[in-house]
């Protein structure tokens, strides 16, 4: 029976409903795969994940998971190599670019108090709200994602769906109807004068490229946090943790296509290139804390 991929809710598959096994969810349409622990693709992105003990670097709180991406494991589940932005890990990241909700299971291998005491269970839906790399005490690099479970009122419709023929990934595109669910989303709460202050001095021009957005209401621009605020990160709401930058940039940054130097030059992440000297204001001082951490997330 193939597997239709399905961004939101399955019906007839309520919160909290227990699973025997993992052909079990994949035949109610919650997980593609018997052992992957990401059920997606970069092309279309990740539909659910299964949390089951997989990774001693995953944290789960219940309404906030940090989850361990896939990949660099021999047979016997001991990493020995780097992991990378392909296959299910690609799939999070584009469910992270387009917003697209992830069922979350747990499994009763999980060492949490929120995972069931047998079986697996489906826990509802969460967002992908940021990626980054860690390097664990082994030495390797693994992909961690933080996932914030949906609770305010949101309506999901017009999400994507393919056919997933199993673990051998063919794909068809179907053209099934999605339903529609009432969530939830709980946001951080910023600090105005860090935005006002940053935007002001700069100009609404971006620090990277100088660009300046002009729209009918005035120039436009956005606040980037360098190091990430909320968990595990816990960056300071703070101008020195702040970037004006535009909503390219903004991007390029968040998904460490671009970093910074401890000397405030701007490397393109692809090619190890120095792309110019980010741009800088004396009311604007830039702590290298946060410049290190963040380049950590992304360069060893």
């Amino acid at each position: 029976m193939a597997y239709i991929r399905t961004f939101g809710e399955i019906p007839g598959n309520p919160e909290r409903t227990l699973y025997a096994g993992r052909e079990e969810l994949r035949l109610a349409g919650l997980h593609a795969h018997q052992r992957n622990g990401i059920s997606g693709t970069k092309a279309y992105g990740a539909d659910a994940i299964v949390l089951n003990g997989g990774y001693s670097d995953d944290r789960d709180e219940g309404d906030l998971i940090i989850y361990t991406g896939e990949g660099g494991q021999d047979a016997n589940n001991r990493q020995i190599a780097d992991q990378t932005i392909t296959r299910g890990n690609a799939g999070l990241v584009r469910s992270q670019m387009e917003r697209l909700p992830v069922r979350v299971i747990r499994g009763y291998e999980e060492k949490s108090e929120h995972a069931p005491t047998e079986g697996y269970r489906y826990d509802g839906l969460y967002r992908v709200v940021r990626h980054w790399f860690k390097t664990r005490p082994d030495g390797f690099r693994v992909l961690q994602f933080r996932l914030e479970k949906i609770t305010e009122t949101e309506i999901l419709f017009d999400l994507p769906q393919d056919i997933d023929v199993g673990d051998s990934g063919s794909q068809s595109t179907s053209n099934a109807p999605v339903s529609r669910t009432e969530r939830v989303t709980q946001r951080l709460n910023r600090k105005a004068s860090v935005v006002r202050n940053i935007k002001k001095w700069h100009k609404n021009a971006c620090q990277v490229c100088d660009t300046r957005i002009e729209l009918p209401g005035g120039p436009a621009s956005e606040v980037a946090h360098i190091q990430g605020l909320g968990e595990p990160h816990n960056g300071p709401d703070r101008e020195e943790n702040a970037l004006c930058l535009c909503p390219n940039d903004h991007l390029r940054f968040d998904y460490g296509a671009i970093y910074l130097t401890d000397d405030l030059e701007v490397i393109d992440a692809r090619t190890g290139q120095a792309i110019g000297a980010l741009r800088t204001h004396p009311k604007h001082s830039i702590d290298l804390r946060y410049v290190r951490q963040h380049r950590g997330y992304w360069t060893k």
